[in-house]
């Protein structure tokens, strides 16, 4: 019997902080991200996946609002200074969000 997890959206949020704070801390690639994710959803069971989609589209939004919020504090911040004394690039610049395949349910 296959095992079923909670799709609540303090469940989803947990998932995702997690995720984030592992890709931060070095602990996992992009690659290993969406390995876990792809796992993660084949464990919701197919009735929950609307609600479980909903939940995480909403928490990725707003992780990706807030994130884009402080990135963007720091460059107009009047005491940020690139640390090579240039103008940032457009490297350092907001990268566009990927979107990604969010399996039909």
């Amino acid at each position: 019997m296959s095992q079923e997890i909670s799709v609540s959206y303090q469940a989803v949020k947990s998932k995702v902080h997690k995720l984030i704070d592992a890709a931060v801390e070095g602990e996992k690639t992009d690659a290993q991200i969406r390995n876990s994710m792809e796992r993660w959803w084949k464990l919701i069971h197919p009735a929950d996946r609307v609600v479980a989609q909903k939940y995480l589209l909403r928490v990725l939004a707003r992780s990706s609002s807030s994130l884009n919020a402080m990135t963007q504090a720091l460059l107009e911040s009047a005491e940020y200074e690139p640390s090579n004394g240039e103008a940032p690039d457009a490297a350092a610049e907001s990268r566009p969000f990927h979107e990604t395949h969010v399996p039909a349910v």
